[in-house]
Parts: structure tokens; C-alpha cells; sequence
């Protein structure tokens, strides 16, 4: 089966994740899904293929090169699609209808790491090491690494097959940081509030229109950060906000933070201490800081895509992916591209060309990592 032949199938499981759900998977109908995959994972010759308890699809491909010794490589993809649109009864094409998300985010690198499987279960000729494959839940509301065995797992380097268009190979993400501004305010009868009352959702507005403006995210690309309001809610007496901060070097993070407490500080001299209060929760580092110290894992599909005859798009990733989190976790874990854009959209596309050219250039990098030895990585 070919591996767009198998994403039509994949988008036909509703697996959208739910951010207001903390179990783990948020959506009960990941477990559907994750166990279609583990079936098929057996009948490809994956004997060990498993789903627990927490909808971790994890097994091995054994390698094939007699007394291999060499890294034991990961291809991990997530199974959930972003909860942003709805993702139930779309056409059964590699565009939807347009009412839906296709689910290519992240369904077409699922379908790729299967279609390697087959493809080597069917054809011993090609060479490979040992491949861990793992498919994780709730990547879209940021979870999926959370419970991530990395331990059990057992690879010494890994791959995402995630993100957008074939040729990208990425070793960068953001650092990210995440905020939580919460004013409080005093409610009085609005016919006598002069003097008495103080509206949290004015402080709050005034504290949102401190940070500069031009360095909100619809005005950033490339390595510039930003700061984004994400959520709000509020009355007279509190008023709460949600933030992400995003850059590409830690101590720009830090930056940005320092500009928040400034404006919490102005702010609570101007209305009474206490009125503003900012925490920060630090969420993931730029994986970049892990993965420049094994080059070879970015050299080598750099090198495929070149010799397929393509420019490979080296661009650091605009947000973060489970590669970012496992990193951090000890599995250097660079992120290839499946073949799709308009991610998390219903304009969501897959490229048949491009899922199979990925395919193609994720069978060649097995082969290449399998000639190295575990300290060449």
C-alpha cells in the first residue's frame, strides 16, 4: 500500500485532541486508531507492537545485518490531529471536503513510517539496523511527550516525521515559555465607583497594551519571537490572561519575561501592590541545543534529499514538536517533513508526490544510519 493510499484511510479515525480533557489520551478515540496501528504493526512482522495504557503505540523492526551493533534508531509520529477544526466525516481524499481537517497533521508521517514497515517486511534486501517506531497521542495540545518512555523506548537517536512539506529537515524549534497574568480588581456599584472601583479588565488591557505591539506573532517570521495572548477572561473584580512566549535563544526568553514583570511592576504602583501578578511556566528549550552535538542525524537526510534532487528547507520549526521534548529527555530527535501544509486548517493538504518522495528518503536515511557505529552519531 502506498503511504497516501494509507493516509485516506488513517483520516477516516476522528482523532482530534481535547485541551480541556487531562486524561491521557484526551480523546478516547485516539485508542481506536492507536490500535488499528498496532494490528497492522503485527501483520507487518512488528511481533512486539503494543499500545498501553496511555495510547503509546510502540514496536521493533529487528534488524536484518547479521551481528548489528550499530544505533537503534526511532521514527516517531503522532496520531492525534489538531482540535482547531472539526475533524469528523471529511471526504475520504487527500484534500477534505473543506468542512474538515484532512488530518495529514500528523496522520501522513504515521502513514510513512508505515509504509517503511512494509516495504521492509516485503524486501529483505535492503539493509537496516534495529528501528524503534513509536506513535504518540495529544502532540497538538502539547502532551505527547509527557508520558513518553523514553527508557523503554530504547533508541540512541530518533527522527519526528511531522511538520510540512517534503525536503524539510529541521534540528531547531522555539524555546517557549508560557505565562499566566491574573489582575485583581475591586468591584464597587457603578453609580459610586469613583474613587472605590478598580476594573480588572482595564488593568488587564492596559497591561496587554504595554508589550510591544509589532511583536505580536502576526507580525514575525523567520527567527524572530513573539509575544501571543491566547486567552482571556475577566469581570470587575479578576481578570486572567494566558500567554506563550516564543524565541529561539533561551536568554531572549528571559528577555521577555523581564519586559512582563516590568509592566506587572508599573502597574501595581499605579493601582496598589498585588494587582498584577505574572507566572511563568518554562515549557520546552530549542532542541538545536541537543541536536547540534550529533551532526551525522541531520547530515544524512540533508545529503538524500540533495541527491534526490531537491533543496532541503533547513529553516528552524516556528513552534515545537515532540523532537523538541525528547531531546531534553536524552533522544536527539530532528524533525523530517511527511508532505502536507495548510496544517491545522481546513485548507489542510497532503501531496502524493511528496508523501512518496519522503517515504523513499526516509528508507534511504535507515539505511545510512544502520553503516554507522553508536559514536559516530
Amino acid at each position: 500500500m502506498k503511504s497516501y493510499e494509507r493516509l485516506m484511510e488513517y483520516a477516516k479515525y476522528p482523532t482530534g485532541s481535547i485541551e480541556e480533557n487531562a486524561s491521557c489520551p484526551s480523546n478516547p478515540k485516539e485508542f481506536d486508531f492507536a490500535n488499528a496501528l498496532a494490528e497492522e504493526m503485527k501483520s507487518l512482522g512488528i511481533t512486539d507492537a503494543e499500545v498501553d495504557e496511555n495510547c503509546y503505540v510502540m514496536g521493533t523492526i529487528p534488524a536484518n545485518i547479521e551481528g548489528y551493533n550499530g544505533p537503534v534508531l526511532g521514527l516517531i509520529a503522532h496520531i492525534d490531529t489538531s482540535p482547531d477544526a472539526p475533524n469528523e466525516n471529511g471526504c475520504d481524499i487527500i484534500t477534505s471536503d473543506g468542512t474538515t481537517l484532512l488530518g495529514a497533521d500528523n496522520k501522513a508521517g504515521v502513514a510513512e513510517i508505515m509504509t517503511l514497515a512494509e516495504i521492509l517486511h516485503n524486501d529483505s534486501s535492503i539493509p537496516h539496523g534495529t528501528i524503534r517506531i513509536a506513535f504518540t497521542p495529544d502532540e497538538e495540545i502539547g502532551r505527547s511527550s509527557d508520558l513518553f518512555d523514553v527508557e523503554k523506548f530504547g533508541a540512541d537517536c530518533a527522527y519526528t516525521i511531522d511538520g510540512d512539506l517534503f525536503g524539510e529537515c529541521q534540528s531547531e524549534t522555539f524555546s517557549a515559555m508560557g505565562a499566566t497574568v491574573t489582575v485583581t480588581g475591586i468591584s464597587y456599584h457603578p453609580g459610586f465607583a469613583k474613587n472605590n472601583m478598580k476594573n480588572a479588565i482595564h488593568v488587564a488591557e492596559e497591561f496587554e497594551q504595554m508589550l510591544p505591539v509589532n511583536e505580536r506573532p502576526e507580525y514575525r517570521e523567520g527567527r524572530e519571537g513573539f509575544y501571543h495572548i491566547t486567552s482571556f477572561n475577566g469581570s470587575v473584580e479578576k481578570a486572567t490572561m494566558g500567554y506563550i512566549i516564543r524565541d529561539f535563544v533561551w536568554e531572549k526568553i528571559e528577555s521577555r519575561c523581564e519586559v512582563m514583570r516590568k509592566a506587572a511592576e508599573y502597574l501595581n504602583h499605579v493601582y496598589g501592590e498585588g494587582t498584577v501578578q505574572v507566572e511563568f511556566t518554562e515549557q520546552y528549550h530549542n532542541m538545536g541545543e541537543v541536536v547540534e552535538k550529533h551532526p551525522k542525524l541531520t547530515e544524512i537526510p540533508l545529503d538524500v534529499i540533495r541527491e534526490m534532487g531537491y533543496t532541503p528547507d533547513t529553516a528552524p520549526i516556528r513552534g515545537g514538536t515532540d523532537g523538541a521534548f525528547l531531546s531534553f529527555k536524552g533522544l536527539p530527535c530532528p524533525n523530517l517533513g511527511p508532505g502536507g501544509s495548510n496544517f491545522h486548517s481546513r485548507q489542510e493538504f497532503a501531496v502524493v508526490q511528496d508523501m512518496e518522495n519522503a517515504t523513499k528518503m526516509i528508507i534511504e536515511v535507515v539505511q545510512r544510519i544502520a553503516k554507522l557505529k553508536k559514536d559516530e552519531l
